[in-house]
Formats: structure tokens, C-alpha cells, sequence
């Protein structure tokens, strides 16, 4: 299928709309079996669940374009459990893998036009979601639902590309013990918003968000989750129930075990720790990972020993590695790399 003519090395993180997304409804306790639309537009009752009390969940995965030219994703069956995962937290109907799966593939196939060609830093994201659609006046959760997966073709995450990063510790809570934390909630982020923008205001890029329970333990950024490096090239990642269980990194503490040969940990990473580690990156769907190499406690400035010019090394390797793996120039582990036939 012959490409879309954009500018793909310089679209950026925008939402650009496709041809085609995916629809199911929910009611009588049952799914239909969905189908494509060309409709973005959503039409609602003014009383729907997810307007009154923000019952809803999403995903975020890419489709890419690899070396010898196939379009593919990467663990889309991680994403489907981890929305069922989050729909359960939300009283929210699960949706049947296959289901997920085929939705995800639909999209992608119908909308190949705009999967980026390889090479050029751009990748076809993927956002799975699903609310309540029903009227609910009283707390309670909606009568019916509504899944839906759009496509947009996105550029870098984060403006200038791959560059270090400065976060400040954050003094506000992201989640709370028993809360949603563990789940991908539109609520967690709708309560991130207002400190990224003061953090921005601010000249920083990103929050770090301490436990709210001692608010002495590392937890994750807004909208990632982070990877630490030590002096003798241990890989660490911080351990706690309220932290969103992210693919990427889980994907990425496999690749260094395995690929690069190096010792990993996940473990509670203490603050007073952080001026210990020779690494610092940010890891997710939309970024890969982003390297950091500043951290502002109240003031107190913590310079990562991998500088403010680039990658660390063993960044540079997990970023290398796992980005090979997703397009297709290194072997992947059985059941990473999903191809999709457009």
C-alpha cells in the first residue's frame, strides 16, 4: 500500500487522524463483535459514566515498520491483559483477547497508509481505551460500554528527540496504597496533570513521584516508569504495588538479563540512593526509554555520572537492543513481534 505523504521525520507527539478505528458495544452483559468506523466522533448521553465519574481505562502500544518491510507490533497480548487488569479495578466488563487482538490488527491494517516506512524515527501508535457509556446519576458503575482503538502516526515523545532529561522529586502523590496506581486509569493521569505543568513552568521536564506513604522511596514519573543503573552496571528498577507494571520495562530488565548479560534487580530504590547510580532513564511505550541526567531534590541538584549530552552507556545498549528487536534487525524472544498483514 503506497504511503501517506507526510513529513515523517518531523511530526511529532500529535494526534494526527487516520481513516479507520475500531468499535465494540457493550450491553445485555455481552460484546458485539465490533467493527471499523470512519467515524472519530463519539456521541454520548451528557450523563454517560466517564463523563461523571471518569470510568475508564486505556492502552498504548505502536506498529511499526521493520527492516525487510513487514508492519508489526510488539506484545500486543501484554496490553490485552493489562486492559482487562484495569477494567477489573473499574468494574468494567472484560473484553476477550482475541477480540483485543484482532481489534488492534484491524486497525493496523486498514490504516497501513500511515504506518511510518523504517528509518524514519517514526511509529504508528496505537491507543486501545474503554468507558462507561451508559447514563449513571448515582456512584455506581455504567450499564454498558463502549471499546474502541484509534491510530495516529507519531514522532518522539518528548520535543528534540533522545536527550537527557532533569526531573524534580515531586511533593504531590501520584497514587496512593490500594488505590489505582497498578492500573492504566484515565483517573492517574487526569491527577498527574496540574504538577507536570508546574514542573514544566518550572524548567523541568518531568516529576518524580515518591511513595505517599514514607514519600522515601522512588516510584515513577507521569506517565513512565524508571530504570536505574548502578556503578558496576546492575540494572534496577523500583518495586511497589502502585506502580503501573509497564511492557516496555519489563521488556527491557529481560533484554539486559538476557541479551546484554547483565545482573537485574527490581527492588524498593531508596531517594537517598539516587546519587549512587551512574544511569537514569525513563521507560515506556511512547519513548523507548528517555535518558536522565539531572534530578532537583527541594533544590539539592543530583547529576547523574552519565552527563546531560547523551545515553549511557548500558542506556544506549537496552535502548539499542530492544529497538532492534521491535524493528526487526535482532532476533526476538517467541511471542514479542506480532505481524500484521495489511
Amino acid at each position: 500500500m503506497e504511503k501517506k505523504q507526510l513529513d515523517w521525520a518531523n511530526i511529532g507527539f500529535t494526534y494526527i487522524p487516520t481513516d479507520y478505528r475500531y468499535v465494540s458495544n457493550y450491553k445485555d452483559g455481552a460484546w458485539d463483535k465490533g467493527a471499523l468506523s470512519t467515524e472519530a466522533n463519539i456521541v454520548l448521553s451528557e450523563c454517560a459514566g466517564v463523563l461523571q465519574y471518569a470510568q475508564t481505562a486505556f492502552e498504548g502500544l505502536k506498529a511499526y515498520t521493520t527492516k525487510d518491510g513487514r508492519i508489526v507490533t510488539f506484545r500486543p497480548n501484554l496490553n490485552a491483559e493489562r486492559i482487562n487488569n484495569s477494567a477489573a479495578r473499574l468494574e468494567m466488563p472484560p473484553l476477550p483477547e482475541g477480540q483485543f487482538l484482532d481489534a488492534v490488527d484491524q486497525v493496523v491494517s486498514s490504516n497501513a497508509a500511515y504506518v511510518p516506512p523504517f528509518g524514519s524515527g517514526a511509529t504508528l501508535y496505537l491507543r486501545p481505551y474503554m468507558f462507561g457509556s451508559s447514563p449513571v446519576i448515582g456512584v455506581k458503575p455504567a450499564d454498558e460500554y463502549q471499546f474502541r482503538v484509534l491510530a495516529t502516526p507519531v514522532g518522539p515523545y518528548f520535543k528534540g528527540g533522545v536527550r537527557p532529561l532533569t526531573l524534580r522529586i515531586c511533593d504531590e502523590d501520584r497514587a496512593a496504597p490500594n488505590g489505582t496506581g497498578h492500573v492504566k486509569a484515565g483517573l492517574n493521569y487526569a491527577m498527574s496533570l496540574h504538577a507536570i505543568v508546574e514542573a514544566h513552568a518550572q524548567g523541568f521536564d518531568e516529576n518524580m513521584y515518591l511513595d505517599a506513604a514514607t514519600k522515601s522511596m522512588v516510584e515513577e514519573t507521569g506517565g513512565a516508569n524508571f530504570i536505574f543503573v548502578t556503578k558496576d552496571k546492575k540494572v534496577v528498577t523500583p518495586k511497589s504495588d502502585t506502580i503501573l507494571p509497564s511492557i516496555t520495562r519489563r521488556s527491557l530488565m529481560e533484554v539486559a538479563e538476557k541479551y546484554l548479560g547483565l545482573t537485574v534487580e527490581e527492588r524498593e530504590v531508596p531517594v537517598s540512593e539516587l546519587g549512587d547510580f551512574a544511569e537514569c532513564g525513563l521507560c515506556g511505550t511512547a519513548a523507548v526509554i528517555s535518558p536522565v541526567g539531572k534530578i532537583v531534590d527541594h533544590g539539592k541538584e543530583i547529576l547523574l555520572p552519565s552527563g546531560m549530552e547523551g545515553m549511557g552507556e548500558v542506556t544506549k545498549q537496552l535502548y539499542d537492543t530492544l529497538t532492534g528487536i521491535q524493528m526487526g534487525e535482532i532476533e526476538a524472544p517467541e511471542g514479542w513481534i506480532h505481524e500484521i498483514k495489511a
